[in-house]
């Protein structure tokens, strides 16, 4: 567990959202932090407002469940799409160092988005030990061949601002009901890190609205939906890497990368 979270009542009657780290880090929480003023400030999506961030400790406004009706997804589909459309940057990356779950998020500026994809989100897992346990010498080249042909596959186009962490368990509301978001791993990326998050993990029927929505609103380049195990190889290997992989992250890794192994096998008479 990365941190003990909760409610906490004041004398009031008021309640705040706070977590704690039993071992204090001096990056997580003030990324964290500094993550949701980004996207609020920024990008003009509905955050928490950050009251206190420290080494040990985060409090945040309080926040209610989502809804899970159609309106709500497409409620969230207009802030993702204002998002991605408004807050653009030049290069890939952020100032500083980010996190995803315990481990770094490595975010140095670069000007090309498919290394920066390749080298920044990738390639960097696999000299985590978790991950380097997990896959043998073809499946770590077959790795390093698709990120070699990531220019073929990914259109190339100006970053914006991402969440970098957009599944449904970072995806809540306010007391009136507008979509809002927590846990960020903030980069100014392509899109796709954010739709594959939603799109390749576990979601609620609803959900397609917001998938049917944004495309409208971004006319995101065609054939997006097929890049989206490919940008979700992030999360897989941060999975791994975690020690998380009770559901099959490892297999999820080789299916995408099975085109691009090579195995020469032994000579046949």
């Amino acid at each position: 567990m990365v941190a003990i979270a909760g409610l906490v009542t004041l004398e009031d009657d008021s309640q705040i959202f706070a977590k704690t780290l039993l071992e204090p880090d001096r990056d997580i929480f003030p990324v964290e932090a500094a993550g949701l003023t980004e996207l609020r400030e920024t990008g003009g999506v509905i955050t928490p407002e950050v009251l206190c961030a420290s080494p040990r400790l985060l409090v945040l406004e309080k926040m209610w469940p989502r809804r899970d009706d159609e309106r709500f997804w497409e409620r969230l589909a207009h802030a993702v799409a204002a998002l991605h459309t408004s807050a653009t940057a030049e290069r890939f990356g952020w100032h500083r160092p980010g996190r995803l779950g315990r481990l770094c998020q490595e975010n140095t500026w670069d000007s090309d988005g498919h290394a920066f994809l390749a080298e920044r989100r990738i390639l960097r897992w696999l000299s985590e030990p978790l991950v380097e346990a997990a896959f043998d010498a073809a499946e770590r080249q077959a790795l390093e061949r698709l990120c070699a042909a990531l220019p073929e596959l990914v259109p190339d186009r100006p970053p914006c601002l991402t969440h970098g962490d957009l599944w449904q368990e970072n995806i809540v509301a306010t007391a009136d009901g507008a979509p809002a978001l927590i846990d960020p791993a903030v980069s100014y990326n392509w899109p796709e890190i954010d739709l594959s998050m939603l799109w390749c993990s576990p979601r609620p029927p609803a959900s397609d609205r917001f998938f049917a929505v944004y495309e409208e609103i971004t006319g995101i380049e065609g054939g997006w939906r097929d890049r989206m195990k490919l940008f979700h190889l992030r999360e897989l290997l941060s999975v791994i890497a975690h020690g998380d992989d009770d559901w099959g992250a490892a297999e999820a890794v080789r299916e995408v990368i099975a085109p691009f192994r090579r195995d020469d096998g032994p000579a046949t008479a």
